[in-house]
């Protein structure tokens, strides 16, 4: 009896069987994502790698799953459907375009996984830069081919599409030179992003001296970096530019770094006192890591020599705050100790002629 009311159901009403199935076959593959989507999180529950592809994914596994199941139902249908081919067109172009976001999501979460697993929220976190940021770079350079990839699937599936290309194949020569000028800056800086992420000459968290701009690469893109500068701006440099031009890494193996503090005092200012007293300050600086500290007169001119007190920290930020602690207190223990140290132009007066010259100008003047 079931069987002969269905058939005729599809016979009198075809359209409206063929959705009733699809509907089933919607809610099936809702509860196939939600079953396979708790049994998936428990079992890489001891993986966070996997663990964070299947987190990333469920958005894009819940489109994918009924879209796949709807084509099958349409590919099922019969052909005297009405309208069927070009229902069955529009779902394979949103099956595309979900399979494309669920590859994209698929990357984005191995990416997400391998950056957990090296925190850059470390003292010592070179390595850890180096995987963030070829982690980062890969990725977005992946997705960017699943996409190209993706739309171009779309693209075959019409078929004035297949013949424009095949009415271009002749002129292909002329199109690719045209098309090759038209794309070099994007293929140059993807090119440069996969140079960037095997040769990491930049990573993430780095300190760049850029055009003369100092600041750490907060961000990098598949076209640009992005860099937080010391007074909150944000300086976008291209990619290639990091190829084509000379730049200063200042944490390209480590993050160690010296920085100097110059002082221009008068001669007569006795140096062993200073470098006791900058030994002093430096021991009880929190900032300073205690590999490099040295005092030295490493200049003369004609006014004031140079004196020079070099010191090291774990980072710039620590190194920048060791050099103004140390250029304030020195200053003032000089103005304190030895006012008549600082900085001064001597000039002769009268009354302060050298002896005899005096006796030798009333001579001359006789």
């Amino acid at each position: 009896m079931a069987a002969d009311f269905l058939t005729a159901f599809f016979q009198e009403a075809p359209w409206g069987a063929t959705a009733a199935v699809a509907l089933l076959a919607v809610f099936a593959a809702l509860a196939l994502h939600r079953v396979g989507q708790a049994v998936l999180l428990r079992a890489s529950a001891r993986v966070p790698l996997l663990q964070a592809v299947v987190r990333s994914s469920a958005a894009a596994a819940g489109a994918t799953l009924p879209l796949a199941a709807l084509q099958l139902v349409w590919t099922a249908a019969p052909e005297t459907l009405r309208w069927i081919a070009n229902v069955r067109h529009f779902n394979g172009l949103l099956l595309i375009a979900a399979l494309t976001w669920l590859a994209t999501r698929a990357i984005r979460g191995v990416a997400l996984g391998v950056m957990r697993r090296h925190s850059v929220d470390v003292e010592d976190n070179l390595h850890a830069r180096r995987i963030q940021t070829q982690a980062t770079v890969l990725s977005r350079t992946a997705m960017v081919v699943v996409v190209v990839a993706g739309t171009s699937m779309a693209l075959m599936t019409f078929p004035g599409a297949r013949q424009l290309g095949a009415s271009l194949l002749a002129s292909a020569g002329v199109v690719g030179i045209v098309a090759g000028i038209a794309a070099r800056p994007v293929f140059s800086n993807m090119i440069a992003g996969l140079q960037l992420a095997l040769a990491q000459p930049i990573r993430l968290d780095d300190v760049l001296i850029v055009k003369g701009e100092w600041g750490r690469v907060t961000e990098i893109t598949g076209t640009y970096v992005v860099m937080k500068l010391w007074d909150e701006r944000q300086l976008i440099v291209p990619l290639q530019w990091f190829i084509e031009n000379p730049f200063e890494n200042w944490t390209r193996t480590s993050s160690q770094i010296m920085g100097s503090v110059l002082l221009y005092l008068d001669y007569a200012t006795p140096v062993e006192p200073l470098r006791q007293e900058a030994q002093r300050i430096v021991r009880a600086a929190p900032e300073w890591d205690g590999r490099v500290f040295v005092v030295q007169v490493t200049d003369a001119t004609e006014r004031a020599m140079q004196l020079r007190v070099l010191v090291s920290a774990v980072n710039a930020g620590k190194a920048f705050d060791l050099r103004c602690r140390v250029r304030e207190e020195l200053l003032a223990f000089v103005a304190r100790e030895y006012p008549q140290c600082l900085p001064q132009v001597r000039s002769m007066a009268a009354d302060t002629q050298p002896p005899g010259a005096a006796a030798r100008g009333a001579a001359s003047a006789g």
